[in-house]
């Protein structure tokens, strides 16, 4: 498998909120995360970074998953104790209070992907058919999408966009949307926190990460033009391709 993750700042915001990696156990197994933190002050910071230490720590202790019901049980229980972790932390300190972060993750195994999330960092999958969301945001417009009050093109502009139904760390117990699904060579999966999605249609994504440049050279090409686009928000992006090699990207 072949994969790489980029975070950047953006043109706006004073500093970084989201976090992200890759990271392979020994069975050479990946797990791709990104982390959209919010809160205030440098809360938000905090918040995005315990995940990924969390995460990535408890990944590193992994063995083979043969089956999707373990790596489900796997990514649901350790998204609830960063969860529970995150709440406990900004309950004992006051400057984090309300803090809180999304969470996207994939487990990339030779036979299928198990993802988690969180809050509105979206998960894509692109193969023979295109690219398709997998994950469904957790968010007030998505929501007013679904129950038919509003359109997709509407939500584009709406005035609380941003607005989340549900975040990791905001109280206890948050479970997260766990889902398995098959893959094939040269499927490819796509992360990415809304700094990117909020600049992108679908079909521009797709023209992005089906180009024939190196997958580092696609992902930033993917920031660049969000920031050309405006940047007014940070930027994450994992990509993992389904291949035989792996290089991993920056963090």
């Amino acid at each position: 498998m072949n994969a790489y993750f980029l975070t950047d700042q953006g043109k706006v915001r004073n500093h970084n909120e989201d976090a992200g990696g890759i990271f392979t156990n020994d069975d050479k197994q990946i797990l791709a995360l990104i982390a959209d933190g919010m809160g205030g002050h440098n809360a938000g910071d905090i918040a995005s970074e315990m995940v990924i230490a969390h995460m990535s720590k408890a990944w590193q202790k992994t063995s083979y998953f043969q089956y999707p019901e373990d790596t489900e049980n796997w990514l649901s229980q350790t998204i609830l104790e960063v969860n529970n972790k995150i709440f406990s932390y900004a309950d004992k300190h006051e400057e984090c209070n309300g803090m809180g972060t999304t969470v996207v993750a994939v487990i990339c195994s030779n036979d299928f992907i198990t993802i988690g999330h969180i809050g509105d960092s979206r998960c894509y999958v692109s193969n023979t058919q295109g690219l398709k969301q997998v994950t469904e945001d957790h968010s007030l417009v998505n929501e007013l999408v679904r129950s038919g009050q509003i359109s997709k093109a509407d939500a584009e502009y709406h005035p609380r966009k941003n607005v989340l139904l549900k975040a990791l760390g905001t109280e206890l117990n948050v479970k997260a949307d766990i889902k398995t699904i098959g893959w094939d060579k040269e499927d490819m999966v796509l992360l990415c926190s809304d700094g990117l999605t909020n600049k992108f249609q679908d079909e521009e994504l797709l023209e992005y990460i089906r180009n024939e440049q190196p997958l580092s050279t696609k992902v930033k090409q993917l920031v660049d033009e969000a920031n050309t686009r405006g940047g007014e928000d940070n930027i994450s992006i994992a990509i993992v391709e389904y291949d035989d090699t792996l290089e991993e990207g920056e963090s």
